[in-house]
């Protein structure tokens, strides 16, 4: 009976349900650890030395919705979802496309734009499609556009709701579409 009081206090650990939901990660430290290539105009690049585009924009808007800063680390394609999946990074803001891999792997958000297949082909590579995209290869003409989505580690149902509940504000208040407009030049 000595051990009881000591295994009581394991227990927590030991549950499934102890670890800390992503949300109050973020909010302990104020700030949302959004991951990006930084490559890719008009979605997310450096213009003059500063990071800039339309998921640039969109992440500030979605941290500032979540009343923390955006804090923006700029990373690999080998390094982005690995990052997000072992929590080095909150989420990934990167037109990555929905797939039926991608869920199996992460929670998404709603989606947030669909973007032309065009617009996901780099401007210095035509032949070679954007590695988030490379799940979306059009065959026919009227295949729907991808729908662009951020991932983040799975059993995280509170900043889910988080999450989109902000997005939602976004669309709701028309700057999603004003966003879309600027950057991509179509309405959402």
């Amino acid at each position: 009976m000595r051990f009881l009081p000591g295994l009581i206090c394991l227990l927590p650990l030991l549950s499934p349900l102890a670890h800390a939901e992503l949300i109050d990660d973020v909010n302990d430290r104020g700030e949302l650890r959004i991951a990006l290539e930084a490559n890719t105009s008009p979605f997310n690049f450096k213009e003059d030395g500063k990071l800039t585009g339309f998921e640039v924009e969109l992440g500030q808007m979605l941290a500032g919705e979540l009343d923390v800063r955006a804090d923006f680390v700029v990373t690999d394609a080998g390094d982005l979802l690995a990052g997000v999946e072992s929590g080095k990074y909150d989420v990934a803001i990167n037109h990555i496309a929905m797939t039926p891999e991608l869920a199996e792997r992460f929670d998404t958000s709603t989606a947030y734009s669909q973007p032309d297949a065009q617009l996901l082909v780099r401007k210095d590579d035509s032949q070679r499609p954007m590695v988030m995209a490379q799940s979306f290869q059009p065959e026919e003409k009227n295949d729907p556009a991808p729908s662009l989505v951020i991932p983040f580690q799975k059993g995280n149902p509170a900043f889910k709701a988080s999450l989109d509940n902000a997005l939602a504000r976004i669309k709701d208040d028309g700057r999603l579409e004003r966003l879309s407009q600027k950057w991509l030049g179509k309405q959402e």
